[in-house]
């Protein structure tokens, strides 16, 4: 801290919280114990940036977005305004123009039907013109402002993907820190993605309750375990384990176990037989192609095609591609609603016996999902490594049993598709299943093809997709 020594009387920090504020890495994530003083410190570290600013001559801006209003009102009263009043006491012989307002007001988001959302902001507003406001978190307030930003609690957000979507580009745009905090709350949110993506750029800082109290934290951690009296809930919240949902279809622990750093890199093809499975898609869902290539007895993923808002027309080059770069034995594609015409114009150009549509009704999506699960168990499939999006579509699928006893498969809406990338990837794992066919053939005649319009002189006739010269013949 800049004016302000950490340790002086004012203001005490332990040595966790002082390696904390001295970093000044501009994304900075922070996965500290409950009760150790994370928000206490990163709101420390705002507040001196402010007075810094202050002295300076020069103006700051921080938001705080909470996990609800009444924990932004918990920071501002019992974090910020504190602080901000110490800190003044400090800085008043290097600043003029009067004493730090809180103020209270109204933040409103416009929405493209009915009203503007409002939402209860609580500010300080320094007189050179700096700002600290702490607002609900939400996707509107996320989007709202371009400041340097402190997201406490966010493993706790809903709709923390939302939020984060919102919020990056705006403080990618200028030279915004980014502060996030937070316990862990287990694996299906954007934090647990953000604290164990590879190649990542973010500063990370990990406490649990052992270390907080080695370097000075005053608790008993004999008492505090036995108060809480869950074996579970103390490990992710004191110890930092990452706990799994228990409705997961596929948890994170299956996922990481199949990921392979040479998978999904279409480079490494080996020439082997491929199962690929197609999600077909409209307007604001994802069109996915999964390419498996059977490599010994192990399913390689070596292709995952992702795109949002293409054309029916620009869908069917893709799998063209695919089917002209690797050899495929079987494709699987989603019939259901608009996927029968995808499926029927792509069996009419690569084969009918390579070509399967597949309503999605709740027994063959329990069954393409059992292929997939069931391959993963047995390591037989490999996944793309260190792909936080892929995961997380992976992991979005929950189990469910009705009242009737009936089990079906939903997705949990957190994630970047409505888990089309799962189920892109149980139609290919689905498809391999049947094993490879051999298929048997008989030569086809100059005559025959030159009656059907693809005679060996025909130059036109030989651009055309084998499964169309070919229909019916393998």
């Amino acid at each position: 801290m800049s004016a302000v020594n950490p340790i002086s009387p004012v203001v005490q920090f332990l040595p966790y919280q002082r390696a904390w504020i001295a970093d000044d890495s501009r994304f900075k994530i922070g996965m500290f114990s409950r009760q150790t003083g994370k928000t206490f410190s990163t709101c420390g570290e705002c507040v001196d940036d402010c007075f810094t600013a202050w002295k300076d001559d020069r103006k700051t801006r921080w938001v705080i977005l909470s996990r609800g209003e009444r924990q932004a009102a918990e920071a501002m009263t019992e974090v910020i305004k504190p602080f901000t009043k110490a800190f003044y006491e400090v800085y008043n012989t290097l600043v003029k123009g009067g004493e730090p307002r809180f103020e209270e007001g109204e933040f409103r988001a416009p929405q493209e039907r009915g009203p503007d959302a409002v939402y209860k902001a609580l500010e300080v507003a320094f007189p050179n013109g700096s700002r600290i406001t702490a607002l609900p978190a939400n996707p509107d307030t996320a989007r709202g402002f371009s400041a340097n930003v402190i997201l406490d609690e966010f493993a706790f957000h809903a709709k923390s993907r939302e939020i984060w979507a919102a919020l990056f580009p705006v403080i990618s745009k200028g030279r915004q820190k980014l502060r996030v905090i937070s316990t862990p709350n287990g694996k299906g949110n954007k934090f647990y993605e953000l604290m164990t993506a590879e190649g990542s750029v973010w500063s990370r800082h990990i406490v649990d309750i052992y270390e907080a109290v080695r370097q000075g934290l005053d608790r008993d951690i004999d008492m505090l375990r036995a108060g809480m009296a869950d074996e579970d809930a103390w490990a992710q919240e004191y110890e930092l384990k990452w706990l799994d949902e228990a409705s997961a279809w596929l948890d994170y622990d299956l996922i990481s176990a199949c990921e392979s750093n040479s998978a999904g890199i279409p480079e490494l093809y080996m020439g082997g037989p491929c199962f690929v499975g197609v999600d077909i898609a409209a307007r604001n869902d994802l069109f996915v192609i999964w390419v498996l290539e059977l490599v010994g007895d192990v399913l390689v993923t070596r292709e995952v095609i992702a795109r949002r808002r293409i054309s029916f027309a620009e869908q069917d080059a893709l799998l063209d591609d695919v089917m002209a770069r690797y050899r495929v034995v079987r494709v699987r594609m989603d019939q259901t609603g608009m996927g029968e015409k995808p499926v029927e114009d792509a069996k009419r150009r690569h084969g009918q016996l390579r070509v399967e549509g597949i309503l999605f009704s709740s027994a063959a999506k329990l069954d393409m999902a059992t292929a997939l699960k069931e391959s993963l168990q047995d390591r037989k499939t490999r996944l793309p490594a260190g792909d936080p999006v892929l995961r997380a579509d992976l992991h979005s699928v929950k189990s469910q049993v009705g009242i009737s006893g009936t089990r079906r498969l939903v997705a949990d809406g957190e994630s970047d598709g409505h888990a089309d990338r799962f189920w892109a990837a149980a139609l290919a794992c689905s498809a391999a299943q049947g094993g490879t066919p051999t298929y048997s053939y008989r030569p086809v005649t100059q005559a025959e093809t030159a009656g059907q319009g693809l005679g060996f002189g025909s130059t036109d006739g030989w651009r055309r997709p084998l499964g169309a010269r070919l229909r019916g013949r393998l």
